[in-house]
């Protein structure tokens, strides 16, 4: 996703779903694919940390992407929780995706 007129919508009409360290916001579209965009609060560690956890989290989506249903916008909000930013783990970020989108009804 691109854009933030989309972004903007999918904040506004999408549905939340939460765990701790994140929130998920999805909203059905109307393409034959899923879209993702993730994004992190304002005190969310420096450049660095904010640019790793946006590189785990699209392996996370890369891995879940073939059980997950298409046709979906997707905003994943990270939080710092108790992992410091710059220390969280793949395994950490895909446990947290896969949950949220179960949660949300997205699991195949």
């Amino acid at each position: 996703m691109k854009g933030r007129n989309e972004i903007r919508e999918v904040f506004n009409r999408g549905r939340r779903i939460g765990c701790k360290g994140a929130k998920l916001f999805v909203l059905k579209n109307d393409l034959p694919r899923s879209r993702i965009c993730f994004t992190f609060s304002r005190n969310f560690g420096n450049a660095a940390q904010r640019n790793r956890a946006k590189r785990l989290g699209r392996e996370a989506y890369r891995n879940l992407k073939p059980s997950l249903q298409s046709g979906y916008d997707l905003i994943l909000l990270a939080y710092p929780d108790d992992v410091k930013p710059g220390k969280q783990r793949l395994d950490e970020r895909a446990g947290q995706l896969r949950y949220l989108c179960a949660k949300a009804g997205l699991l195949k």
